[in-house]
């Protein structure tokens, strides 16, 4: 596993993002794991997390694209944050944009924030984290309505490597669906290699216990 996904895992820890417990996903699931983008919430987290996300979509799509697409909410900061690191890390000036949820008529009117995109641009979305493709429905057609553009893909923070709406990954779906290649930071499988038993400031962060209650968890929704 790569140095900088090591990283990743521990400050996801450290920033109380990766979180293990109880918890219930968007989509209706029981998980005993759960991530949670809101929990950066300082200028250095945040300047961090843009250079994690910098190196995953430098390695996928590299830095040929016009614009990185963060749907909202959460996806402005992400979308702000990565394109600044990707500014830094590789010396290209990459446009950010996000939507609002609700539709201005006055002062800057229209559905986007920042950057607009225009007829042939290629747009990458950026996310937290995909578990069922829901976010991304309601993504692609507001991309789409700008004019004729190319979405090249997607990238998110986790890939929770669990069935979407059928018996494939939430992330396969999107490629079959929608034609977008797909990217994360890390995956699942990399976060339990890397925590499991192993101590980390003091304390075992995936005991036997919780490694056995998301074992069941991919029993149930994990992609066969």
């Amino acid at each position: 596993m790569e140095q900088y996904k090591k990283e990743f895992i521990e400050f996801m820890v450290d920033c109380q993002v990766l979180k293990f417990g109880d918890f219930v996903t968007k989509s209706g699931r029981n998980t005993p794991f759960f991530v949670n983008t809101g929990f950066y919430r300082t200028g250095a987290q945040l300047r961090k997390l843009g250079g994690y996300y910098a190196e995953a979509i430098q390695q996928k799509f590299g830095t040929d694209f016009d614009v990185l697409f963060g749907p909202a909410y959460k996806g402005i900061p992400l979308s702000v944050a990565a394109t600044i690191a990707i500014s830094e890390k590789y010396g290209a000036d990459i446009r950010y944009c996000s939507n609002r949820k609700e539709i201005k008529d006055h002062g800057d009117k229209g559905i986007l924030l920042g950057s607009p995109i225009n007829d042939g641009d290629r747009v990458v979305i950026i996310e937290d984290v995909t578990t069922a493709g829901t976010s991304i429905e309601e993504t692609m057609p507001i991309i789409k309505a700008q004019g004729e553009v190319e979405a090249l893909g997607l990238v998110v923070s986790v890939d929770r490597m669990e069935r979407g709406k059928g018996e494939k990954s939430a992330l396969a779906e999107i490629e079959e669906k929608y034609g977008l290649k797909t990217t994360a930071i890390v995956t699942m499988a990399e976060v339990v290699e890397h925590l499991y038993n192993r101590e980390y400031k003091g304390k075992i962060i995936i005991d036997d216990k919780l490694k056995a209650a998301i074992d069941s968890y991919y029993e149930k929704y994990g992609v066969k």
